[in-house]
């Protein structure tokens, strides 16, 4: 072959480009020039640049092998800096001018590659070598293989810097969503639109019409034409370059829409991520062509008939000067007649059909190509580029017959319709054996969880007659199913024939997995690595399951499909986080009352999402006296607390206080209207999740309170029962957190403080005792008045409408300034309920704890057969009298013990570490106390009050404790009750 061979740009054509307009940019530092309208991989075709990667477990020489999202092979590196992307769908991704591209998988260059010696070695790494080999000894897999494969696994490079590009997220709704804009797209929309329904169109690429204006005369004329009807009607949106990405039920769909993708000079967000709602759905997503599987099919140079089509007449650009068509179906003749529109050459048509003598294959005869029925590839010739095609008969086992030289090979094994989002909704598959291809089965719609058809339903349209009807197109001539060539491959060929070229899965790593047992297509997929590419399987699935089929003796319905997942395509992370990124990532809450905070100097932390005071130290007070004053008021006048980020969820409607009563360890269904009652929730397994206080407003009506951070956890543990368990229960929820500002007024003179204020709440132990509420107003503020406390002193917890908590906390503050009242942090408070005996959930809970740990007992129900969490806590291990119980815990020398220490035990375990009986949960210096304090749970800790526990130290003297009541002050609770 001569160096005038391979891939040019053609002087005329290309429906897509502009030829007035170049755009340079840059491939593995070369200087290049495409034209507006490219995509990067004809803008490097049109360069001579055929090879444009490796593969993943070879690193065999790459070209394009098709010209959509389906493409395997041609990734590139793309950008620099923050905005460098790995694994660039060469084929789909727009040429912009300055673009920097590098090729991927390969080292020190594309040409020559040091990984390349792994195709040398290939017999010894077949499907699953990575499952049988380097496992023994022990240890050289661990120190010589582990590491080597684990450095070759993946594709790109990572980026390391930030990304300067922004996304963003918007929301759609509509009668009528049709994803794809195609001629069947176009049209399905058209009657929706005529009929005043509002209609989104979805369309991949840059321009609507499919493939109808590539390969059918008259075909642009029928899309324009519809285009322009469509564009008139106001209830019609049009998207262009906008992926449908997933379909999920109730006719949620996601799409991406590269707004300025890969051009950092417009102005514009990167990409839109649409979440869109749609009373219907009509998928119009046309249909990807499938590869034929021959020796040497990966070859650079050999691609699908309908990428060589579509490379020719959208992009002028030619894979090769000298094309050979092999095919079992007629499509691919058109790439042939476009071909020698071109003015390229054709020298023959390898057909494996028996017969070729439909409209097409009779205009390419009147044209002087050879067509040699009943024929197949042998192989090819050519290491970095196609040479020469070998041929053979189809039907025999691959003698060769005639070699021809040739620069490129247009492949066509038939086409399979893009089912992805029919099957990510649920809907069912049928085989097609006229056709050899698996289509939407109308009569099996997906289905929501009870087996009932979607309120949304979701269609397919009728492509192919559409087209047809559009264009005028003859009916085309029945194909061939042809999954292996030729029929009787020799098992030497079969090592060369390759189904998923990224993975460089081959038609014997397939027929090895059935042998080896693996008869299910997902577990011959997880095997070999088939579909598990970027593509997804688009390429290679259909061919790899008829393989297995066949290698399995049984029809392909029967091996059936893997799952279909979204997305269809990638997304980058950045489309998916949209807006939520830095700062917005993850939103501070601030309630109503946080700007007091921070002009009073207020030292926050974390809780949650929220920023809540930790302390409010005056000029020249550390954390630690800060807490201590804090307390020391509160217990001796009045303190405030913000609450409001306390976790508030409204339960209601008939079932409310049934459902309560199987969230809670306790019954809340008996609670009196006007009266508040402490619980706990634990999750199935047993553990305790949650706690806090539920009021009773009505009837039907609670209002539950949650820890801060539980929240939202909690509100979604309720609905996930409610919808999935019990969803024919009667039951509302609402997170009203946010919706309230929530004051505890806490102290011997809290009620002092808020009589002050005056309203028409009677605040008297009498009108309203401990455990009780009241609503009215204060200080001519609506509010809700609770007696709970958190601290052991007399409290009363202020709620009140969110945006009217800074008022109530600045007049508590004005009518208290001569009682000395104090704002005090969550630090105070933590210590107060610990100085009480009162568990906090993460200190005294880690997720293995149960509510009999924490001598809670008493607040589990004897009189409800049922709760959530109550079958796991009477399993054995659960009711086992050797777990660790809560006990409180003395210093003997004055040291406050270290916070998660470990009490130790006589002995050693197994790994001959020292056995341990305990661990401390909270730990605090006392102010009111003033002494240490703490609280842990040790084994049969109520049991052995006085016993002295040690807790060793790396580097300090040994810690030691007495075991001791865990309740520290006030003992009776006479101080909670006024």
């Amino acid at each position: 072959m001569t160096t005038e061979n391979g891939p040019f740009r053609l002087p005329r054509g290309g429906r897509l480009i502009d030829r007035a307009y170049q755009l340079p940019f840059r491939f593995d530092g070369r200087h290049l020039r495409g034209l507006a309208g490219d995509t990067l991989a004809s803008a490097l075709l049109a360069n001579g640049q055929l090879m444009m990667g490796r593969s993943f477990k070879y690193h065999r020489p790459r070209g394009p092998v098709a010209s959509g999202a389906e493409e395997p092979n041609a990734l590139l590196g793309l950008g620099q800096g923050g905005r460098f992307e790995p694994n660039q769908r060469a084929t789909t991704t727009p040429l912009v001018g300055g673009m920097v591209t590098t090729s991927q998988n390969c080292w020190p260059s594309l040409n020559v590659d040091i990984g390349a010696v792994n195709n040398w070695l290939y017999r010894f790494l077949p499907a699953g070598f990575y499952y049988k080999t380097f496992i023994h000894p022990r240890a050289a897999w661990k120190h010589l293989f582990e590491p080597i494969i684990r450095r070759s696994a993946g594709l790109g490079k990572a980026p390391t810097e930030a990304d300067p590009d922004s996304y963003e997220q918007a929301y759609a709704h509509a009668d009528l969503v049709v994803v794809g804009g195609g001629i069947a797209g176009l049209t399905a929309a058209l009657e929706a639109g005529r009929a005043g329904k509002t209609v989104i169109v979805l369309e991949q690429m840059p321009v609507f019409g499919g493939r109808t204006p590539t390969d059918h005369e008259g075909g642009q004329g029928r899309i324009d034409a519809v285009l322009a009807e469509l564009r008139a009607l106001p209830n019609v949106t049009l998207r262009r370059s906008t992926m449908a990405t997933g379909l999920y039920d109730h006719g949620y769909l996601l799409a991406r829409e590269a707004v300025a993708d890969h051009d950092p000079n417009a102005g514009l967000p990167r990409q839109r991520l649409w979440r869109i709602r749609a009373g219907h759905v009509i998928v119009a997503s046309g249909a990807l062509e499938r590869p034929l599987s021959f020796a040497g099919n990966d070859v650079p140079g050999v691609m699908l008939a309908s990428a060589v089509r579509d490379f020719i007449k959208d992009y002028g650009v030619a894979p090769g000067r000298r094309i050979v068509v092999v095919t079992n179906n007629d499509d691919a003749y058109r790439t042939a007649l476009a071909a020698l529109d071109a003015g390229l050459e054709v020298p023959v048509v390898i057909d494996a059909r028996p017969q070729a003598n439909g409209a097409l294959p009779e205009a390419l005869r009147a044209r002087g190509v050879r067509i040699l029925t009943g024929s197949a590839v042998a192989g090819i010739k050519g290491g970095q580029a196609v040479e020469a095609v070998k041929l053979c008969a189809h039907s025999g086992s691959g003698e060769v017959t005639e070699t021809i030289e040739a620069d490129c090979v247009a492949m066509s094994g038939g086409w399979s319709p893009v089912v992805h989002f029919w099957s990510h909704c649920g809907g069912k598959l049928s085989w097609s054996e006229d056709q050899a291809m698996f289509y939407p089965d109308t009569a099996r719609p997906p289905t929501g969880a009870d087996g009932q058809a979607m309120a949304t339903p979701v269609g397919a349209a009728a492509g192919d007659l559409l087209v047809a009807e559009a264009t005028g197109a003859e009916a085309e001539q029945p194909l061939l199913p042809v999954w292996v060539m030729p029929q009787n491959a020799t098992r030497k060929m079969k090592f060369k024939m390759w189904l998923d070229f990224q993975n460089d899965v081959k038609v014997s790593d397939v027929e090895l997995a059935a042998r080896e047992g693996y008869e299910s297509v997902e577990h011959t997929k997880r095997y070999t690595t088939l579909g598990m590419a970027t593509d997804q399987g688009k390429v290679s699935n259909i061919n790899g399951l008829a393989v297995l089929s066949n290698a399995l003796n049984q029809p392909i319905p029967q091996t059936g499909t893997t799952t279909f997942r979204p997305p269809y395509t990638p997304l980058t992370l950045g489309t998916i986080a949209a807006e939520a990124r830095g700062d917005l990532f993850q939103p501070l809450r601030k309630t109503a009352i946080h700007g007091w905070h921070e002009a009073h100097g207020a030292f926050f932390e974390p809780v949650g999402h929220w920023r809540r005071p930790y302390c409010y130290p005056k000029a020249g007070e550390s954390h630690h006296d800060a807490v201590a004053r804090e307390i020391r008021a509160v217990r001796a006048s009045v303190g405030t607390l913000d609450a409001s980020t306390l976790g508030k969820i409204i339960v209601k409607g008939p079932d409310a206080g049934k459902f309560l009563d199987m969230m809670y360890t306790g019954m809340m269904s008996t609670l009196p209207i006007g009266k508040c009652r402490y619980g706990l929730i634990c999750n199935e397994n047993g553990f305790l999740n949650d706690d806090g206080v539920a009021a009773r407003l009505s009837e039907d009506t609670w209002l539950v309170h949650t820890t801060t951070g539980g929240a939202d956890r909690m509100h979604a543990h309720m609905e996930d029962w409610l919808q999935c368990e019990w969803w024919d229960w009667k039951v509302y929820t609402a997170n009203v957190t946010e919706q309230w500002s929530q004051v505890a007024v806490v102290g011997p003179k809290a009620r002092t403080l808020l009589e002050r204020l005056g309203g028409t709440i009677d605040l008297s132990a009498e009108a309203l005792p401990f455990m009780g509420w009241a609503e009215g107003e204060i200080a001519g503020i609506p509010a809700r008045i609770y007696r709970i406390s958190f601290s052991g002193e007399l409290s009363f917890e202020v709620a009140v409408p969110a945006k009217r908590g800074l008022e109530l906390w600045e007049k508590l503050h004005e009518a208290g300034r001569d009682l000395n009242v104090t704002p005090y942090g969550t630090e105070a408070m933590h210590v107060m309920r610990a100085e009480k005996g009162f568990i906090m959930i993460g200190d005294e809970t880690d997720g293995t704890v149960i509510p009999q740990d924490l001598g809670m007992s008493w607040a589990i129900s004897k009189k409800k057969p049922d709760y959530i969490g109550k079958r796991a806590q009477e399993r054995s291990f659960m009711a086992n009298p050797d777990r660790w119980k809560l006990v409180g815990l003395e210093s003997v020398d004055g040291r406050v013990l270290p916070d998660g220490v470990y009490a130790v035990a006589p002995g050693v375990n197994a790994n001959g570490q020292r056995n341990t009986q305990g661990r401390v949960t909270s730990t605090y210096l006392s102010p009111t106390l003033n002494k240490p304090i703490a609280m842990g749970l040790v084994l049969h800790g109520p049991d052995r009050m006085g016993e002295v526990l040690e807790f060793p130290v790396q580097g300090a003297e040994t810690y030691k404790a007495r075991i001791v009541d865990p309740v520290f002050y006030d003992k009776e609770g006479s101080r909670a009750n006024g």
